[in-house]
């Protein structure tokens, strides 16, 4: 449906025009030269010979050439919001039928000069103006976000605003561009109601980089697995679909993968790869890098990963006597562990507190006279990707090979798993499986060469973060851009110390 639609929409511009130019007193085969009807366009419209050039400017470019079409259906006397309308989304209908209709007349650029608009049309005017370039600037160049979880502690803190730079790796052109404009999946005062229309949808595209993603850069995304969800309130990203189907959902439903029963017990919402639900994690691996993690010590390729300073990690600290209330709401204060946040301390015996800890943190604590031991505490929960022949867990993970573009894997039993999502949902293709067998888009083959890149996306916060751990590889389609500044924070009171302050 959405290609119908914009293959009409292509051609209706040339073959309205075609009549309109004959009307105009315009040679009509110059209707049928892309970007020289536009020039007789700003001829005859006599308009500043400038917006010819600005309409090669990526993308912002399209809607230059919008609003010249329109300059030249209000040298028709076509004035309403309803004409323009029409005009932008209808042009192979409203176009042709112009051409056509005896009544609509040239009134040239003194007509035009002629027309006084109402103070209602000025507002409107100013509206749709201001919608535009502000929509333009989220989408191209940076975009306004909110950390909503602790997973980048301390790092990042829940309510810090960050500017998010799309120019870094690259603007997307948007796959869903018929959207309510300032929101990102869900319309406002919403939680199930898509803000999109899936009809017109268009293919992957990124505009020239000014950089590369670099390991350890702080990156926005949309999470992968937040393409299919449960739209209903407390699911969503929070509890997803997958982790639902492969066990169960908070109602005691348990279904090992049977979607049809999931599907019959919630309500399902199929999101857009670019409206899937933005996540910022730190960029650990990139593409052709082999991530691993033994007893919460990551490597990459083999070398002892970058610790992000103000990175947590689990652990179990035992005290030589209990401690009062008084005692630990100090000492969660002195290492900035708010006793507000009950996730943050958990007194897990008479003589011990588990407590999310960053190095300095830990230093501190072994300097208290009271402190008999620190150890890490190692998670012990399943994760990506669930199947028979990898047990590994947060902790203890790897090596897993980061799929690089234009690289070529040779498939098997045991590692089709790790890469069957990148295959299949990333680069669309159909894969059979047989043993060791394999058939991809009807054709046999036991290799397979990947069309993107592929990142590795982990929390600062080790324990609290839902990353790639738990769903695997995000490709160089997700990828939204780099997080750059904190430009306000809040928490009970607005933290001064982190506005505009860089990200690390």
């Amino acid at each position: 449906m959405g290609w119908i639609y914009l293959i009409l929409w292509l051609l209706g511009w040339p073959i309205g025009l075609y009549g309109l130019f004959k009307k105009a007193g315009i040679a009509p085969w110059k209707a049928l030269i892309p970007f020289y009807n536009t020039w007789c366009i700003i001829e005859k419209c006599e308009e500043k010979k400038i917006w010819f050039w600005l309409q090669f400017i990526p993308f912002a470019g399209g809607f230059i050439a919008i609003w010249l079409l329109i300059k030249f259906v209000m040298n028709f006397g076509k004035f309403s919001f309803t004409d323009h309308f029409l005009t932008v989304f209808f042009p192979f209908i409203y176009l042709p039928y112009l051409a056509s209709d005896k009544k609509t007349r040239w009134i040239g650029p003194e007509g035009v000069a002629n027309y006084q608009k109402t103070t209602v049309r000025e507002w409107i005017d100013a509206a749709v103006f201001a919608i535009v370039a502000a929509t333009l600037i989220r989408t191209f160049i940076f975009e306004a976000y909110v950390i909503p979880s602790g997973s980048m502690e301390k790092t990042l803190l829940i309510n810090d605003f960050l500017f998010v730079n799309k120019m870094s790796y690259g603007p997307r052109i948007p796959q869903t561009p018929i959207s309510f404009p300032f929101v990102h999946n869900y319309m406002p005062g919403s939680t199930t109601t898509p803000s999109y229309v899936k009809w017109v949808q268009l293919p992957y595209y990124r505009l020239p980089a000014t950089s590369e993603i670099k390991r350890n850069d702080v990156v926005v995304f949309n999470v992968p697995i937040g393409d299919t969800i449960i739209n209903e309130p407390g699911y969503g990203s929070a509890i997803p679909y997958y982790d639902v189907l492969r066990e169960g959902d908070q109602e005691g439903h348990i279904y090992k993968g049977n979607r049809e029963a999931l599907y019959n017990d919630h309500q399902m919402l199929v999101h857009p790869m670019d409206k899937t639900d933005n996540y910022i994690k730190r960029c650990t691996a990139i593409s052709g890098d082999t991530v691993m993690l033994r007893d919460g010590n990551l490597f990459i390729s083999g070398k002892p990963a970058f610790v992000p300073p103000n990175s947590q990690r689990n652990y179990s600290v035992t005290f030589t006597s209990p401690l009062t209330d008084e005692q630990l709401t100090h000492m969660s204060t002195r290492i900035n562990q708010p006793d507000s946040d009950n996730e943050e301390r958990i007194q897990i015996g008479d003589h011990k507190v588990m407590l999310f800890l960053r190095e300095e943190d830990i230093a501190y604590l072994r300097t208290q006279k009271n402190i008999v031991s620190i150890e890490a505490i190692m998670s012990t929960d399943p994760v990506f990707p669930y199947d028979a022949y990898h047990h590994w867990t947060p902790d203890n993970f790897g090596p897993l090979w980061i799929p690089k573009k234009g690289a070529t894997l040779t498939l098997t039993a045991e590692n089709i798993e790790l890469y069957r999502r990148a295959i299949v949902t990333y680069e669309s293709n159909t894969l059979e499986q047989n043993g060791n067998q394999f058939v991809i888009n009807g054709k046999p083959s036991n290799t397979y060469t990947f069309k993107y890149n592929y990142y590795w996306m982990m929390g600062d916060n080790r324990h609290r973060s839902q990353d790639s751990r738990y769903w695997g590889m995000v490709p160089e389609t997700n990828i939204v851009g780099k997080a750059s500044l904190i430009w306000f924070s809040y928490d009970k009171g607005i933290r001064w110390k982190r506005i505009f302050k860089g990200i690390k």
